[in-house]
């Protein structure tokens, strides 16, 4: 009987070894799928009917649905225009060499006044987001200024500095700072206070602890507050450079834009809009896109 139950008791414990290498196993080969990436790159047809293809269809729906309506006459010419009539106004433009130079003049202002925006929302989201007394006395203000329409700083502005391009930078701060603060605020604020502690631990205090866990913990709020900062960057621009013209300033896309209404030129017009959220596009696709996937791979969400 002794003998017996020894061989039970050691063909029990060979088969839970067994089991327990084989879960072991199992669990080893899951860890290295999920950790595989795919290196190989992707042939440049399925590129372009994942990415090129939907975009061009959807702008040739919009194109062909426009045209169906000039052709039905839902509206006089003069209300609205047909692709034909915007073409030969892009085709003018860019013949009188006039085209780049609008896109350059509100482009660089934009991206000048987003940097500048830049430097001062980060140290200011940072300070709000550590510091309790002047979470408790600025939050509740940056939200305001949030929602506040970028449009109702140009008044004042431009009686504060003038038409100048200062004047285009201080509304453009003004719209895009608190989106910024607000958007690193609310990155700092999910991160686990054990990734803090774990930190703390370390000997990462001060400085080094906002550059080597902060920052890094908060960047999925704080990219997508830079992506509302721009936003709110290149609306205000609009705003400023319809409201306040002058010849100092250039022609931009927003005086553009009035312009085309001031002559009763609905092809400009529309060339003004069509260029504004061109512009719009090609900052997100070249810049914050490639941003986010970067982000998205470095904590193994995508895989490409």
């Amino acid at each position: 009987m002794a003998g017996t139950d020894n061989g039970v008791v050691v063909k029990g414990d060979l088969d839970l070894e067994k089991n327990g290498a084989d879960d072991l196993a199992g669990l080893e080969a899951g860890l290295d799928a999920l950790d595989s990436v795919q290196v190989g790159r992707t042939p440049l047809r399925a590129t372009l009917a994942r990415k090129v293809l939907p975009p061009v269809t959807a702008v040739a729906l919009v194109v062909a649905v426009w045209q169906l309506l000039v052709w039905a006459q839902v509206a006089p010419a003069y209300k609205l225009a047909s692709p034909s009539d915007v073409w030969g106004e892009v085709r003018e433009a860019w013949l009188q060499g006039t085209l780049l130079d609008y896109v350059w003049t509100s482009l660089s202002r934009g991206l000048l006044g987003f940097l500048l925006a830049l430097a001062i929302g980060t140290p200011l989201g940072l300070l709000v987001a550590r510091v309790k007394f002047v979470r408790a006395a600025i939050g509740p203000i940056l939200s305001g200024l949030q929602s506040l329409p970028s449009v109702a700083w140009v008044p004042p502005a431009v009686l504060w500095l003038g038409l100048n391009n200062s004047m285009m930078y201080a509304v453009i701060l003004l719209g895009a700072v608190p989106s910024i603060a607000n958007g690193l605020v609310a990155g700092i604020d999910q991160i686990p206070p054990l990734f803090l502690r774990a930190g703390r631990t370390l000997g990462a205090t001060g400085l080094r602890e906002a550059r080597h866990i902060v920052m890094p913990g908060a960047l999925p709020g704080y990219l997508a507050g830079l992506k509302q900062g721009w936003a709110f960057s290149w609306r205000s621009l609009m705003a400023a450079e319809i409201i306040a013209s002058s010849p100092d300033l250039g022609v931009g896309l927003g005086q553009l834009l009035e312009n085309g209404r001031n002559n009763s030129s609905m092809p400009q017009v529309f060339l003004a809009i069509f260029l504004i959220l061109l512009v719009g596009i090609a900052i997100d696709l070249l810049v914050f896109s490639p941003l986010e996937r970067r982000v998205l791979r470095g904590r193994g969400l995508v895989t490409r």
